[in-house]
């Protein structure tokens, strides 16, 4: 259907732009082209051996629906991704990731569709290249790839990933000394709904900048003027800064410009109060990203596709 779709000649030469659940973008004008809403639906155990159970979803499949089916069948892995907006098939395209998880932790394969060349293909996991809110479809196959499906190798042997420290208090916090996959989600959807807006009821992106990599001679030089700035090693000797302790120190929290606005209870988010345009998000993005150059030095970059 998607083939015959994309060969139709009303089509033909028009601009795409590939939606999945709508919740990583930013709309800051009418799009000039056709709207490609992925909506495949499906999820299957496709197999197992003694390190994994391998299950496929289609690229249409809600994500944290999607984890919540694992988590039923007895199948850890995902619990850390719990309550994230989106898509089963944008999930790779992101490598979306929270407290200490990411995709690529369990991602085994993904089968595309090349818009450049019209065929199916298969990627494993080093094929996609995956890294940091990063992986090869924002570079190499950048507005020519679909995602179809997405199989994940879910561990038979599965252990707990409490390396983030608010989902260890959290799991503390409710005396659980060997907690489950679920008692993990639950904990996570705890602490998402806590510190992170509805978008059915305020409209947000979620998360609106990444967290900022720098070398570890910048940090050391930013902790000499900032001593509680927030910081994570990573494994090949780079930090990764907190953005939203940067942009809470710029003053940003619970501001406004317009009907543009900080979120209150975390600074990475930025909300729309009612009537904001996408070009007014973008210009409140574009300030605290000013902010935050002129005072630590330090370039913090939108997560959200921006339109």
């Amino acid at each position: 259907m998607l083939q015959k779709a994309l060969r139709s000649p009303a089509l033909s030469g028009l601009p795409r732009l590939v939606l999945g659940g709508g919740s990583n973008i930013l709309l800051t004008r009418d799009f000039p082209g056709v709207v490609l809403h992925m909506c495949m639906k499906g999820i299957d155990i496709v197999g197992e051996d003694a390190e994994a159970t391998y299950v496929k979803a289609a690229g249409g499949e809600n994500w944290h629906q999607f984890v919540l089916w694992t988590l039923a069948q007895g199948l850890g892995g995902l619990e850390n991704l719990s309550l994230i907006p989106g898509s089963v098939g944008a999930a790779p395209i992101q490598n979306i990731g929270a407290y200490g998880a990411e995709v690529k932790d369990c991602f085994h394969s993904a089968t595309i569709f090349d818009l450049e060349s019209g065929t199916v293909l298969r990627l494993d996991k080093a094929a996609c290249a995956f890294g940091y809110r990063d992986s090869i479809f924002k570079h190499a196959l950048r507005d020519r790839a679909i995602v179809l499906d997405v199989t994940f190798a879910l561990p038979r042997k599965w252990e707990a990933n409490l390396r983030y420290a608010e989902l260890e208090q959290e799991i503390a916090s409710r005396g659980l000394d060997s907690p489950s996959p679920k008692d993990i989600s639950d904990a996570v959807i705890a602490i998402r709904t806590r510190k992170l807006p509805d978008p059915a009821v305020i409209g947000n992106a979620g998360s609106f900048f990444k967290n900022p990599v720098v070398p570890a001679q910048q940090r050391h030089a930013l902790l000499e003027h900032f001593p509680q700035l927030i910081s994570y090693p990573q494994a090949d000797g780079t930090y990764k800064l907190a953005a939203g302790w940067l942009i809470d120190q710029c003053g940003w929290k619970g501001r406004s410009l317009g009907a543009a606005g900080v979120y209150d209870k975390q600074a990475l988010v930025l909300v729309n109060r009612g009537g904001a345009s996408g070009q007014e998000v973008l210009a409140l993005a574009r300030r605290i990203q000013e902010d935050v150059q002129a005072r630590f030095g330090v370039l913090i970059e939108p997560e959200p596709v921006i339109v």
